[in-house]
């Protein structure tokens, strides 16, 4: 899933004490620099059981929808809980890649004996907020929803790309068009209908897709403003960009729902406060009822080491995240592979690192896939592991070569290491004759344009693993893969990359049979393959630390949302 404005998924700190000490800086002989993926997990003040009060979330921007159709966000993601649920639910456990568990469904889904079929059984009692019984017909619609890509640019794909949809294009452009991946027996019974056998679909019943919707209360792009709720909390005021407040829906049973805590009688949302604002409240406990959602806990680097201090170091939330930041190479641009492999190599990632606060925030990686992924078949780049740039191997690859003078570099204009590290490549590729302009984009806004006809020719990228982050095609997938057709590239490819062989082998894959490891090794194989070529360049997998008030408890960094866990979290009062 991707991480906003990078939170993706997205979306980093604890272990050393001072900030911007990078990987591959020189260390004491006999010591070895602790990896933040061996640190343990850090959940502050948890077992808090009391109901009641207010949490204010404080966030530099405001999210890029509410409306669970047209949403692949971490933050989206995050906040929904509050107030949809879908069929089956990843469970966070902080440091851990989530479980996926019954939601509105009675369990996370029967398949038929040729794999080709789902069917879910909806709890008895599951209501919307103005109490009307929330049917198999209301997910239906809510899956529906997702294929009318020219209403809603940015909803999850991955069901849709595994469902015997038949080219179905939602509810919208032909009323009349029938959706048969999808049937409803009776008003408490679902069945997906799938191309091909897909072991790993119950972490796909979780995403977003299958949130009820009710038919009557669709307003297509507006329905944002106030989605209609089928979890503990409802909209009771919605201010874009300036705030959202969510109240208790009345009819939610709790007796149907054991995943959420819905401790606090109220979330408050500020849509507009600086990140540098959020990080001095929070490391300052100026409002002990505070948290943020922002990435990396809205931390500049340069207040990294304040959270050893005494009264900041017990309100740290830590963990490690199954997000990766990649820079993403515009491929319709740069279409040599000579070429991006020469600006990969170019790069200096040690001191993109160091923008992002240095080790405490993360580390460098290869690749966005890990050998915690089953099947994971690791793919050797040429990139130096420590970080360090080979610009002379650069230069070589791009002699006798015709290739752009000038670039653009797209950022989200809510947090400095995201221009900081354009500078970095603006001064890198300075040395190979490239001029780069560095473009602001809103944060709201960001991952829009990065799919519009405005994508700049680099730009950060980030992806939180979907669901089932152990699974490598719901991170390959989305990262490089193919549209639904596979006739061209799939709309999180953000590096618009599609090749003729390459991509028709992803696009088979998503209708192979096998295990999850057996596909792995496949869908690694063809990721590396693609990687090889560098539409993107592996950046940083994220450790993140977030700053909470003295009020606040159970408060858990989400492997998968990247931010505090908003489904457990309580408050003193």
């Amino acid at each position: 899933m991707k991480t906003p404005t990078k939170a993706l998924a997205l979306s980093v700190l604890i272990a050393m004490s001072a900030a911007g000490c990078s990987a591959g800086q020189n260390q004491p002989s006999n010591s070895k620099p602790e990896s933040v993926t061996e640190l343990a997990p850090v959940v502050v003040k948890s077992g808090f059981t009391t109901k009641g009060g207010n949490i204010n979330v404080l966030m530099s921007s405001d999210f890029q929808t509410l409306d669970p159709g047209n949403s692949n966000y971490v933050q989206t993601a995050n906040v929904g809980q509050l107030y949809y649920r879908t069929l089956t639910m990843a469970k966070e456990t902080a440091g851990q890649p989530p479980t996926v568990v019954p939601d509105l469904a009675t369990d996370t889904g029967k398949v038929s004996e040729d794999g080709l079929s789902w069917t879910y059984t909806l709890k008895e009692g599951v209501k919307f907020e103005d109490g009307t019984p929330i049917t198999s017909a209301d997910i239906k619609y809510g899956v529906e929803r997702t294929f009318a890509q020219d209403v809603f640019t940015q909803a999850p794909q991955e069901m849709n790309a595994a469902l015997d949809a038949g080219g179905y294009k939602g509810p919208y452009k032909d009323p009349s068009a029938v959706f048969k991946a999808v049937e409803t027996p009776d008003e408490r019974t679902i069945v997906f209908h799938l191309k091909k056998p897909f072991a790993e679909f119950p972490a796909l019943a979780s995403r977003s897709n299958t949130a009820p919707v009710p038919k009557a209360k669709d307003t297509k792009l507006d329905y944002t403003n106030h989605p209609v709720s089928s979890g503990p909390y409802m909209v009771e005021s919605y201010n874009r960009g300036k705030s959202l407040k969510l109240v208790r829906n009345p009819h939610w049973d709790p007796a149907t729902d054991p995943n959420r805590s819905a401790l606090p009688d109220t979330f408050s949302f500020s849509l507009s406060t600086s990140q540098a604002t959020i990080s001095q409240q929070l490391l300052a406990d100026s409002d002990p009822n505070a948290i943020t959602l922002d990435s990396n806990g809205a931390l500049q680097t340069s207040d990294s080491a304040k959270l050893a201090d005494a009264k900041v170091k017990d309100r740290v939330a830590s963990g490690l995240l199954g997000c990766n930041d990649v820079l993403s190479l515009n491929t319709e641009k740069l279409t040599d592979p000579d070429v991006r492999k020469a600006i990969a190599l170019a790069l200096d990632r040690q001191s993109i690192l160091v923008q992002y606060g240095g080790r405490r925030f993360g580390e460098l990686t290869q690749s966005p896939l890990n050998d915690k992924m089953r099947g994971y078949v690791e793919t050797e780049l040429e990139l130096d592991p420590a970080g360090k740039p080979k610009l002379e191997e650069a230069k070589k690859l791009l002699e006798g070569k015709d290739y752009p003078k000038t670039l653009t570099y797209g950022y989200a204009n809510n947090r400095d290491a995201y221009k900081n590290t354009g500078t970095v490549v603006q001064q890198n590729l300075k040395a190979l004759g490239i001029n780069v302009e560095l473009v602001a984009i809103p944060a709201p806004n960001y991952y829009s344009v990065m799919a519009s006809e405005q994508l700049p020719d680099l730009g950060r990228s980030g992806w939180c693993g979907g669901a089932d982050p152990a699974s490598v095609r719901t991170s390959a997938d989305p990262f490089l893969g193919p549209d639904n057709e596979g006739t061209s590239y799939g709309f999180s490819n953000t590096s618009r990359y599609y090749d003729p062989i390459v991509s028709k082998t992803m696009y088979e894959l998503r209708n192979t049979d096998g295990t999850s490891e057996e596909l792995g090794r496949k869908w690694s194989e063809a990721f590396g393959t693609a990687l090889k070529t560098y539409p993107i360049v592996p950046l940083i997998r994220s450790h993140t630390n977030s700053v909470v008030g003295s009020n606040v408890r159970n408060a858990q960094v989400g492997y998968f949302f990247g931010g505090i866990d908003l489904s457990i979290v309580g408050v003193e009062h």
